[in-house]
């Protein structure tokens, strides 16, 4: 199904329990090991507006959810597109994409969110390694777009296992292509080093890229580096190793929430229903508004300043370093 016989269509998917049901119109190989979805609602409905830098679950069979980066046009009204990395290690979802799921399949999807927004800057360092390219590329058509400068840094393994390379050849020298096994490990200290004033550095990949971004980062002002992850990074142990209370704001339900329980299980346990996904603080689903007490961050997604406002935390892994937090839930 074409975008172009849908031109006429008015509407919006609909909805149920915050997910939409979506066809795969499109399967195709765009890198070793990296394959190219493109959905549609079967009527041919528009799908929900989305904004560079974000995410939408796809729920599998099985109960699995995964959270994949929107890389395609975010001005085409009538489709999504993802890029899955299959995972030899993981749980069995890339899997599933790459060798079961199939053109005309069916597919629940909820979101899209964006945890990792495209803020406004004189000049943008985008840093990619192999399949964070994907929330980057909407980013460099963006920046393109406002005519804002940018570089894109991107890295992989080996060429052919890097997604894309067709689609960024139009940008040329602004473009670095830096495969691992004939360039060695990214130069970031110099990349870093050579920006322009005023650059912002967003970068998304596995987490010892991740890693090694903010040690060469560590000078730059507040908010002038945003990172996204596809796995939560390792936290140090919980702030307390006794129990605190969680009171519910809007039914004045007082909860005793046991160290090693999550706030989003006891809140489960207790018949309260949040929305959650990855249970990991990754993906930002169960975001939560705290109206007071202090809470204990072990997610992968505030910043610094986001920590110290205490105005919001994730229940599915983040926990109370006071003696209650207030919810409003």
């Amino acid at each position: 199904m074409s975008s172009t016989a849908l031109t006429d269509r008015r509407h919006t998917a609909p909805t149920q329990g915050g997910q939409v049901t979506l066809a795969v119109a499109e399967k195709t190989l765009v890198a070793e090991g990296v394959c190219r979805l493109r959905l549609v609602d079967p009527a041919g409905q528009r799908v929900p507006d989305w904004t560079p830098g974000a995410h939408i679950d796809l729920g599998l069979p099985h109960g699995l959810t995964r959270q994949y980066s929107l890389c395609g046009d975010r001005w085409d009204p009538f489709a999504f597109e993802i890029a899955v990395l299959r995972e030899p290690a993981g749980s069995g979802g890339s899997a599933f994409v790459h060798d079961r799921l199939g053109v005309g399949d069916h597919v629940q999807v909820g979101g899209p969110r964006n945890n990792f927004r495209l803020v406004p800057a004189e000049h943008y360092l985008f840093v990619a390694g192999g399949i964070g390219i994907t929330p980057l590329l909407p980013m460099l058509e963006q920046a393109s777009r406002l005519d804002t400068p940018w570089t894109l840094l991107y890295g992989g393994r080996r060429r052919a296992s890097m997604a894309f390379l067709d689609r960024l050849a139009v940008w040329g020298d602004r473009v670095l292509v830096r495969p691992q096994d004939t360039h060695g490990l990214l130069d970031l200290a110099g990349v870093v080093a050579g920006r322009p004033p005023g650059t912002k550095v967003y970068c998304c990949g596995p987490g010892p890229l991740l890693s090694a971004v903010e040690e060469v980062c560590t000078d730059l002002p507040a908010g002038h580096l945003r990172t996204e992850r596809f796995s939560a990074k390792e936290q140090p142990r919980p702030a307390r190793t006794t129990p605190y209370e969680v009171e519910l704001a809007r039914s004045g339900r007082v909860l005793e929430v046991p160290p090693t329980v999550s706030v989003l299980d006891a809140l489960g346990e207790a018949g309260v229903t949040v929305l959650a996904s990855c249970r990991q603080g990754v993906c930002g689903t169960c975001e939560t508004a705290v109206l007071a007490g202090d809470p204990d961050h072990r997610d992968s997604l505030l910043d610094d300043d986001e920590r110290r406002s205490g105005a919001t935390f994730f229940p599915c892994v983040s926990r109370s370093v006071s003696d209650r937090l207030v919810l409003d839930l």
